[in-house]
Protein backbone atom coordinates (compact mmCIF):
# COMPACT_ATOMS: atom_id res chain seq x y z
CA UNK A 1 0.00 0.00 0.00
CA UNK A 2 1.04 3.63 -0.96
CA UNK A 3 2.33 5.92 1.08
CA UNK A 4 -0.92 8.06 -0.28
CA UNK A 5 -3.58 5.55 0.86
CA UNK A 6 -1.77 5.96 4.36
CA UNK A 7 -1.73 9.59 4.25
CA UNK A 8 -5.41 9.55 3.72
CA UNK A 9 -5.86 7.39 6.01
CA UNK A 10 -4.37 9.46 8.97
CA UNK A 11 -5.99 12.50 7.75
CA UNK A 12 -9.45 10.60 8.27
CA UNK A 13 -8.31 9.84 11.52
CA UNK A 14 -6.91 13.29 12.68
CA UNK A 15 -9.58 15.49 10.73
CA UNK A 16 -12.52 13.25 11.48
CA UNK A 17 -12.66 9.86 13.00
CA UNK A 18 -9.95 9.33 15.67
CA UNK A 19 -12.36 6.34 16.78
CA UNK A 20 -12.01 4.19 13.75
CA UNK A 21 -8.48 3.06 15.16
CA UNK A 22 -9.40 3.35 18.82
CA UNK A 23 -7.54 6.58 19.21
CA UNK A 24 -8.96 10.01 21.15
CA UNK A 25 -7.80 13.59 20.52
CA UNK A 26 -6.80 16.56 22.81
CA UNK A 27 -8.92 19.33 22.85
CA UNK A 28 -6.38 21.02 20.14
CA UNK A 29 -6.56 18.22 17.93
CA UNK A 30 -3.34 16.23 19.30
CA UNK A 31 -3.12 12.33 18.76
CA UNK A 32 -0.28 10.23 20.56
CA UNK A 33 2.05 9.29 17.96
CA UNK A 34 2.90 5.96 19.16
CA UNK A 35 -1.15 5.34 19.77
CA UNK A 36 -1.37 6.35 15.73
CA UNK A 37 1.30 4.06 14.17
CA UNK A 38 -0.20 1.20 16.04
CA UNK A 39 -3.57 1.59 15.65
CA UNK A 40 -3.17 2.58 11.70
CA UNK A 41 -0.94 -0.31 11.54
CA UNK A 42 -3.45 -2.32 11.54
CA UNK A 43 -4.71 -1.57 7.85
CA UNK A 44 -1.91 0.55 7.07
CA UNK A 45 1.89 0.19 6.57
CA UNK A 46 3.02 2.41 9.10
CA UNK A 47 5.85 3.14 11.81
CA UNK A 48 7.71 6.46 12.42
CA UNK A 49 9.94 6.66 9.07
CA UNK A 50 6.95 6.28 7.29
CA UNK A 51 4.71 9.20 9.41
CA UNK A 52 7.81 11.55 9.04
CA UNK A 53 8.49 11.44 5.34
CA UNK A 54 4.60 11.26 5.00
CA UNK A 55 4.37 14.87 7.04
CA UNK A 56 7.53 16.14 5.30
CA UNK A 57 6.19 15.00 1.85
CA UNK A 58 2.61 16.03 1.95
CA UNK A 59 2.00 18.51 -0.77
CA UNK A 60 -0.99 20.16 1.05
CA UNK A 61 1.38 19.55 4.48
CA UNK A 62 -1.80 18.74 6.27
CA UNK A 63 -0.22 17.58 9.12
CA UNK A 64 2.58 19.01 12.39
CA UNK A 65 3.80 17.44 15.10
CA UNK A 66 4.88 18.87 18.44
CA UNK A 67 8.90 19.98 19.71
CA UNK A 68 9.29 16.04 20.50
CA UNK A 69 7.42 14.54 18.02
CA UNK A 70 5.22 12.31 20.22
CA UNK A 71 2.30 14.35 19.11
CA UNK A 72 0.68 15.10 15.66
CA UNK A 73 -2.44 16.80 14.24
CA UNK A 74 -4.24 17.99 11.10
CA UNK A 75 -3.63 21.76 10.45
CA UNK A 76 -6.98 22.16 9.36
CA UNK A 77 -9.94 20.65 7.71
CA UNK A 78 -11.48 18.93 10.75
CA UNK A 79 -15.20 18.17 11.48
CA UNK A 80 -14.86 17.15 14.72
CA UNK A 81 -14.89 20.14 17.58
CA UNK A 82 -11.12 20.87 18.20
CA UNK A 83 -9.22 24.24 18.70
CA UNK A 84 -6.16 24.30 16.92
CA UNK A 85 -5.20 27.37 18.66
CA UNK A 86 -5.24 29.66 15.61
CA UNK A 87 -4.29 33.13 16.18
CA UNK A 88 -6.72 35.95 14.49
CA UNK A 89 -4.96 37.57 11.39
CA UNK A 90 -5.74 40.46 9.09
CA UNK A 91 -6.59 39.04 5.36
CA UNK A 92 -5.35 40.17 2.51
CA UNK A 93 -8.30 42.52 0.64
CA UNK A 94 -9.15 39.28 -1.59
CA UNK A 95 -8.64 35.58 -1.16
CA UNK A 96 -10.56 33.09 -3.46
CA UNK A 97 -12.61 30.12 -3.14
CA UNK A 98 -12.35 27.45 -5.58
CA UNK A 99 -15.17 24.95 -5.96
CA UNK A 100 -17.30 22.87 -8.79
CA UNK A 101 -19.49 24.54 -11.12
CA UNK A 102 -23.08 22.47 -9.53
CA UNK A 103 -22.19 23.94 -6.47
CA UNK A 104 -22.47 27.74 -8.04
CA UNK A 105 -26.19 27.73 -7.68
CA UNK A 106 -26.57 27.24 -3.72
CA UNK A 107 -23.16 29.33 -3.36
CA UNK A 108 -24.67 32.27 -4.81
CA UNK A 109 -27.71 32.41 -2.71
CA UNK A 110 -26.35 31.60 0.62
CA UNK A 111 -22.41 32.25 0.51
CA UNK A 112 -19.90 29.63 1.73
CA UNK A 113 -20.56 27.95 4.66
CA UNK A 114 -18.52 25.15 6.22
CA UNK A 115 -21.23 22.42 5.47
CA UNK A 116 -19.05 19.89 7.40
CA UNK A 117 -15.92 21.08 8.89
CA UNK A 118 -15.73 24.07 11.80
CA UNK A 119 -14.51 27.09 8.64
CA UNK A 120 -14.85 27.92 4.94
CA UNK A 121 -11.20 27.14 3.61
CA UNK A 122 -10.00 30.50 1.32
CA UNK A 123 -6.85 30.30 -0.60
CA UNK A 124 -4.42 33.37 -1.26
CA UNK A 125 -3.76 32.51 -5.04
CA UNK A 126 -6.06 32.15 -8.10
CA UNK A 127 -4.12 28.67 -8.69
CA UNK A 128 -4.68 26.92 -5.76
CA UNK A 129 -8.39 27.87 -5.67
CA UNK A 130 -8.14 26.33 -9.49
CA UNK A 131 -6.73 23.01 -8.27
CA UNK A 132 -9.36 22.94 -5.26
CA UNK A 133 -12.10 24.07 -7.74
CA UNK A 134 -11.54 20.80 -10.09
CA UNK A 135 -11.46 18.22 -7.25
CA UNK A 136 -15.11 19.37 -7.55
CA UNK A 137 -15.72 18.65 -11.45
CA UNK A 138 -15.23 21.69 -14.00
CA UNK A 139 -13.86 24.95 -11.68
CA UNK A 140 -15.74 28.05 -11.09
CA UNK A 141 -13.46 30.38 -8.81
CA UNK A 142 -15.33 33.18 -6.49
CA UNK A 143 -13.06 36.06 -5.50
CA UNK A 144 -13.72 36.58 -1.99
CA UNK A 145 -13.89 40.36 -0.33
CA UNK A 146 -12.00 39.76 2.89
CA UNK A 147 -10.96 42.80 3.47
CA UNK A 148 -13.97 44.26 3.63
CA UNK A 149 -15.42 41.47 5.45
CA UNK A 150 -12.30 42.08 8.50
CA UNK A 151 -13.27 45.49 8.27
CA UNK A 152 -17.00 44.77 9.10
CA UNK A 153 -15.71 42.31 12.07
CA UNK A 154 -15.53 38.91 11.09
CA UNK A 155 -12.36 37.06 12.13
CA UNK A 156 -9.64 35.48 9.86
CA UNK A 157 -7.05 32.91 10.48
CA UNK A 158 -4.53 31.14 8.76
CA UNK A 159 -3.53 27.61 9.23
CA UNK A 160 0.48 26.55 9.41
CA UNK A 161 -0.01 25.56 6.09
CA UNK A 162 -1.35 28.21 4.38
CA UNK A 163 -5.06 27.93 3.88
CA UNK A 164 -6.84 31.33 5.22
CA UNK A 165 -10.19 30.23 7.40
CA UNK A 166 -13.23 31.76 8.11
CA UNK A 167 -16.43 30.96 9.63
CA UNK A 168 -18.43 31.29 6.89
CA UNK A 169 -18.93 33.87 3.58
CA UNK A 170 -22.13 35.98 3.34
CA UNK A 171 -23.20 35.95 -0.40
CA UNK A 172 -22.73 39.64 -0.87
CA UNK A 173 -18.80 38.69 0.16
CA UNK A 174 -17.86 36.89 -3.44
CA UNK A 175 -18.07 37.53 -7.02
CA UNK A 176 -17.14 35.30 -9.27
CA UNK A 177 -13.69 35.40 -10.79
CA UNK A 178 -13.28 36.21 -14.62
CA UNK A 179 -10.20 35.62 -16.03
Amino acid sequence: MSDKNTSKFISLILRHKPETIGITLDEHGWANVSELISGVNETHPLDMEILERIVAEDEKQRYSFNEDKTLIRANQGHSIPVDIELEEVTPPDILYHGTGEKYTAAIDVQGLIPKSRLYVHLSGDIDTARKVGSRHGKPVIYSVKSGEMHRDGIVFYKSVNGVWLTRLVDAKYLEKYRE
